[in-house]
């Protein structure tokens, strides 16, 4: 199969960046053959992540498994501002951690950094535990029920990217998403705000004074977000990026 032809394939399927991922599918494939069926499972609408392999996520490549949520470019801005904010040696908590992404850039970019990530889904923690080899400690559990004891009040970070899609809105995300990662890294109940609102009530336990929870959100659910955080003492702020399209809000443990 010649590149003009992938590239007429993804088109026909919807593929917005044909070209870009015509070369990505051609780059990754060790036969003629591998190379159609990987072309025909991007057909089929799979992500492109989860059939090469991986996902860049600010400037890193991040291994991504079939079946697990692919990070966002928009999540690199919960990392940013997790750079910002951590100090060299602190103890970071990477929740509802997915691939260990945004762990992974802060481990790699803060000096003695103690890493720990969890997440729910085993088929996340394994890959994961790829991402995190030799940066840091992944769990399978839910939540903070996952943590080691001794971590409790000793954390200077939480990053958080928790679902937040509404249950009802499930149905319109499109379908790479909704048919091919685990709804439970979508789903964030009612009004999608379930777990973050979970994720905030437990962290004064585990954060040191004067430590960060970050969440990414949505802008519209930003104000609800910053209430959350407020109605469990943190002082809370929205950080926005247009360029990402991405909102997160930042609280401090005080």
């Amino acid at each position: 199969m010649d590149t003009a032809g992938i590239v007429t394939k993804l088109r026909a399927a919807g593929c917005v960046y044909a070209e870009q991922e015509a070369r990505l599918l051609t780059d990754a494939a060790s036969s003629p053959a591998e190379l159609a069926a990987m072309v025909g499972r991007r057909v089929a609408g799979l992500p492109l992540e989860q059939i090469v392999g991986w996902a860049e996520f600010c400037g890193t490549r991040i291994i991504v498994r079939p079946g697990v949520f692919v990070p966002r470019r928009r999540s690199e801005l919960l990392a940013h501002q997790a750079l910002s904010l951590t100090r060299p040696g602190s103890v970071v908590l990477d929740m509802c951690c997915g691939t260990g992404a945004v762990g992974a850039v802060v481990a790699r970019a803060v000096e003695g950094v103690d890493l720990h990530a969890v997440d729910v889904d085993p088929v996340a923690v394994a890959c994961a535990r790829d991402n995190l080899a030799g940066l840091g400690a992944v769990y399978e559990g839910d939540l903070y029920r996952a943590l080691p004891p001794e971590l409790r009040g000793n954390v200077g970070t939480i990053v958080a990217n928790a679902p937040y899609v509404p249950t009802d809105e499930i149905a319109l995300m499109p379908p790479e998403a909704r048919d091919h990662e685990p709804r439970h890294a979508l789903d964030g109940g009612r009004d999608g705000l379930d777990i973050q609102r979970r994720v905030i009530a437990e962290a004064p336990e585990w954060l040191r004074l004067n430590g960060y929870l970050m969440i990414e959100t949505s802008g519209k659910q930003a104000p609800e977000t910053v209430q959350a955080f407020e109605h469990h003492g943190f002082t809370a702020r929205i950080v926005a990026s247009e360029e990402l399209d991405a909102t997160i809000v930042v609280g401090q443990h005080v």
